[in-house]
């Protein structure tokens, strides 16, 4: 163990000064330390604790020099020395505004709104998408990798030593109930087609907050042993919605989450957790890729809406009355939003209603006007200015931070995509 006072050298030149302890693993530690005026995570291996330690270390090496990963990646930015005490490498430092996604799951850490959290779900669908089409694959995909930013969905994904190309394996398997079953059994090494299974699992458990396999079926072993996590995660594998198959569904009192956001999430969501648990679970070339969840993810975002009173949810799956009104948990009857739609995704427009480039950067707001809040507008927060046609053919410029009027008919031109106010 190092101390706070400690020197690292770097195999480059200069050294990593240790400023404190951030947490220990069982493949290593993990410090504080500053560099060239800089602060930095630095993580220190305990080489009895690698399997192939001069091989790991060569793959750290060549990710330090690699720099076409996607920005959520806190990738290793300098190696260090290798001494007698091991070696390990420095990356940038989290920020404290990005929370643990175990902090998020447990409900420590709450979303400012629906728009977080499935900008956070597209945020790293697009990660895991640049990773694989670069060759390469995560390997070890699990809550202790992300870190988000409740306010707006943006993520940071660390534990990036474990990131190979193709074709090579550094000795970590996974972490239980994110392991894909083909792993769990000792059948195959981790691969794209592995991620793809964890990156369903942790989509699921992000929009759902539970256990895509635990249900009524695991809950019967009283204590959950390797050998049981084997059989239910490995062997005998049950969504607990497999249309085919209720032996292992939610427990109410003890899956209230997944049994509650299950029935607000529309049907095609539904259904491609449905497709990624049953087919999914036992053809590793079927499963989802990261442009299908994306195209879903989008339509998702699009698929919010919210009552006056603030509360959001999806238009697709909301709760209607004899008139055609949305009905609100707080009892409201509201009627349905107008649709901008074109692009990827429209956006229904309500009181602070967000439009989105195909990321998850703002471009649009829905605002009222402040003169008279029964007048509303699309105001624009994009760098560049918007073409805007009223219905009566009126063509005006929105230049950024201006607003469109919001009226049936109106068309406004951002980009290469044209978006029209509907009903």
């Amino acid at each position: 163990m190092l101390r706070a006072g400690d020197s690292v050298p770097l195999e480059l030149g200069g050294e990593a000064r240790v400023t404190a302890v951030l947490g220990s693993g069982g493949q290593g530690t993990v410090y504080r330390a500053e560099f060239a005026g800089k602060e930095y995570a630095l993580k220190m291996y305990f080489p009895n604790k690698l399997r192939r330690p001069d091989i790991f270390r060569e793959n750290l090496a060549r990710l330090t020099e690699e720099k076409n990963e996607d920005a959520a990646f806190l990738m290793p930015r300098l190696l260090t020395a290798k001494t007698e005490s091991g070696f390990g490498f420095l990356m940038d430092i989290i920020p404290p505004e990005y929370k643990p996604f175990s902090d998020i799951l447990n409900a420590r850490v709450r979303f400012s709104g629906l728009y977080s959290v499935v900008n956070s779900a597209i945020r790293i669908t697009k990660a895991f998408r640049s990773l694989h089409n670069n060759g390469k694959s995560y390997q070890d995909m699990n809550d202790g990798g992300f870190f988000i930013r409740p306010e707006d969905g943006d993520v940071l994904i660390c534990d990036c030593d474990n990131i190979a190309p193709y074709g090579e394996h550094l000795g970590i398997a996974g972490k239980p109930g994110y392991m894909a079953p083909e792993v769990v059994r000792g059948e195959k090494a981790p691969d794209k087609y592995t991620d793809r299974y964890s990156l369903a699992v942790v989509l699921f458990r992000l929009l759902l907050r539970g256990d895509p396999l635990e249900g009524s079926r695991v809950l019967k072993s009283v204590c959950l042993t390797e050998e049981a996590e084997r059989r239910h995660y490995g062997f005998e594998p049950i969504f607990v919605y497999d249309p085919n198959d209720d032996s292992n569904r939610p427990v109410r009192g003890v899956h209230n989450n997944i049994i509650k956001f299950w029935k607000i999430m529309p049907d095609y969501i539904r259904e491609a957790f449905i497709y990624s648990f049953t087919t999914g679970l036992f053809e590793p070339q079927k499963r989802l890729i990261e442009k299908q969840w994306l195209d879903l993810l989008i339509r998702l975002r699009g698929d919010i809406t919210a009552c006056p009173c603030g509360a959001q949810g999806f238009f697709s799956t909301a709760e209607t009355d004899d008139e055609g009104k949305l009905v609100c948990p707080c009892g409201k009857h509201y009627p349905k939003p107008l649709v901008l739609s074109g692009g990827k995704s429209g956006v229904l427009l309500f009181d602070g209603a967000r439009l989105f480039d195909d990321d998850v950067n703002v471009i649009g707001e829905v605002v009222r006007n402040k003169l008279n809040p029964g007048l509303w507008g699309l105001k624009n927060l994009s760098s560049q200015a918007w073409e805007c046609t009223l219905p009566n053919g009126t063509e005006k410029e929105v230049p950024p931070n201006s607003a469109a009027p919001v009226f049936v008919g109106t068309k406004v031109t951002i980009g290469e995509n044209a978006f029209v106010m509907e009903e």
